[in-house]
């Protein structure tokens, strides 16, 4: 996987298991408080454990990809987009875009300090 942010270069993004260990890590206390908000963050940590496990965000030199294994999931054609943004970047937990007929909110589940290289790069902000 390379790190580079050549515009004609693919780069493949590495998984970031951070929020999906923290939200496991924080069901447990929830127990005390309430079961079955616990059960759920749980699950849904797991959710996104799996999911951060299986998925690749691919930057090409014309759109982002989302892949599964060898299975192209969806592309997002950096043309069609509008504006980005990493939400709550001392932590980054949400990456937001919006595409001319579209908005996707995905969980950080990548590398965020490369994601927010290659949007830099590939998708200057519109001011």
């Amino acid at each position: 996987m390379t790190t580079t942010t050549a515009l004609n270069q693919t780069i493949v993004l590495l998984p970031s298991y951070k929020l999906p260990i923290v939200l496991i890590v924080l069901a447990a206390p929830l127990l005390f408080v309430q079961v079955w908000v616990s059960l759920i963050v749980a699950l849904f940590g797991f959710f996104l454990l799996f999911q951060a496990a299986t998925l690749r965000l691919t930057f090409t030199e014309t759109a982002l990809d989302i892949e599964r294994g060898q299975t192209l999931i969806r592309r997002f054609p950096y043309q069609e987009w509008l504006n980005w943004r990493l939400f709550w970047l001392p932590v980054p937990i949400l990456f937001y875009f919006r595409e001319v007929n579209s908005i996707h909110f995905l969980p950080i589940l990548f590398d965020p300090k490369t994601l927010q290289t290659c949007l830099e790069a590939r998708c200057p902000q519109i001011s």
